[in-house]
């Protein structure tokens, strides 16, 4: 029904009937051919043979929304096609990559892709975010959402919904999962710049303000010297403070630390969140501080340039079992911590808490931003200027009350 042609290579799209379905229908592909290899691409429909040849002239509007899907999956097959044949450098390899960081015929399939690309890349807390706002979105709209669906006011729908039990900013991140779609669906010729919701006068992805969550000195001061007499509670309060005191690590760093990665008196490692999605390797350093060597003498492993320094993970886990013991760990660390939050009245202190008060306590002495910047791992001042900006507002509305404090 759709065909094109370019430089030797075909596509086309075609009813494939080498294998009947349950309900005697076959399933709707994308054939390409290139020097007599034939691959094919599922677009998610089947349709019965009479079907299939009715489609072409057909005034149902059913079958001539199907055509419209078919059509949509053969433009986004065809238009990296014509890339890759313009280059000179067309292979089905390099077809299949395009694609699978493309879209497909619908936004579930555009979501699926995403997230077996993720797991290729061992991008475990990526790929668990795609997966949630994926599940979230079905629930929502169903299984076969159509890039048209998405407007302003379904974006405004979505976000009512989520808003019932989730906080503004998982809103966000919500929506930002599905604008990074949007985004690969427009560069792909799926929809056009018209059909595009997101932007200036368009569906504004807003922006929650964070909580304030980093302490003081003194507060951390009152944390770390907190004791009741308990073991557990003792070995998550240090786990806690190392992660302040090594800049404010994730506990997703601080699991695959290796002795290994002390140097010269220094912590040195690359933050995993950053490792695959930028193109520069940045390596923090942490100096190895007197505090940090007490706390790795008592919790951690025999010293060896290739242990862990810490006994959570033994190198033989796959990303997705490591990002479990991740999450278990830092899930137990946070319950500890609450109950030390709650001994001493302050707010509820977690690993977060550890990694802000990390930046607010150096600024507050007066520590250049862009040695901060870089103590952070951050890859531009302007993040961490954003960054430190919403850990500000309690120091603000305390400075301003000295202008009166004339008692």
């Amino acid at each position: 029904m759709f065909s094109y042609s370019k430089d030797g290579i075909t596509v086309a799209s075609m009813l494939d009937n080498r294998k009947e379905n349950k309900n005697k229908s076959y399933p709707i592909k994308i054939r390409v051919t290139h020097k007599r290899i034939r691959k094919y691409y599922s677009t998610g429909i089947s349709l019965k043979l009479e079907e299939w040849e009715l489609l072409p002239k057909s005034r149902n509007k059913e079958l001539r929304t199907v055509k419209e899907s078919i059509e949509n999956s053969f433009g986004l097959v065809k238009i990296n096609v014509e890339a890759l044949a313009e280059k000179g450098g067309f292979s089905f390899d390099s077809l299949n990559l395009r694609l699978s960081k493309a879209t497909g015929d619908t936004v579930n399939t555009a979501f699926r892709a995403k997230i077996a690309n993720l797991k290729r890349e061992d991008r475990i807390g990526s790929m668990d975010m795609s997966v949630t706002v994926l599940n979230n979105l079905e629930k929502f709209a169903g299984k076969k959402l159509s890039f048209e669906s998405i407007s302003v006011d379904w974006l405004k729908k979505f976000e009512k919904h989520l808003l019932i039990d989730k906080s503004h900013s998982t809103v966000g991140m919500h929506m930002r999962e599905i604008r990074t779609i949007m985004n690969e669906a427009k560069k792909a010729g799926v929809i056009k710049d018209t059909q595009y919701p997101f932007g200036k006068d368009k569906y504004e992805i807003k922006t929650a303000e964070g909580q304030k969550k980093a302490l003081t000195l003194q507060q951390i001061g009152q944390v770390v010297q907190f004791s009741d007499g308990n073991e557990t509670t003792q070995r998550y309060r240090d786990l806690w403070f190392f992660i302040y005191l090594c800049n404010g690590i994730n506990v997703a760093d601080l699991v695959k630390l290796k002795y290994k990665n002390i140097k010269d008196g220094e912590i040195c490692f690359i933050r995993q969140k950053t490792e695959k999605t930028t193109k520069t390797r940045k390596e923090i350093r942490a100096t190895v501080t007197m505090e940090i060597k007490n706390i790795i003498d008592r919790w951690g492993n025999q010293p060896n340039p290739e242990n862990y320094i810490f006994p959570y993970i033994d190198g033989k886990e796959d990303a997705e079992k490591r990002k479990r013991i991740t999450k278990d760990l830092t899930k137990r660390i946070n319950k500890r911590m609450k109950l030390i939050a709650n001994e001493i009245g302050i707010d509820n202190i977690t690993t977060y808490t550890a990694r802000h008060s990390f930046a607010t306590v150096l600024k507050r002495s007066g520590a250049n931003i862009a040695y901060i910047s870089e103590s952070l791992g951050h890859n531009d001042l302007k993040t961490t200027e954003s960054y430190l900006a919403s850990f500000e507002k309690e120091e603000r509305q305390k400075n301003a009350g000295l202008l009166t404090n004339f008692g």
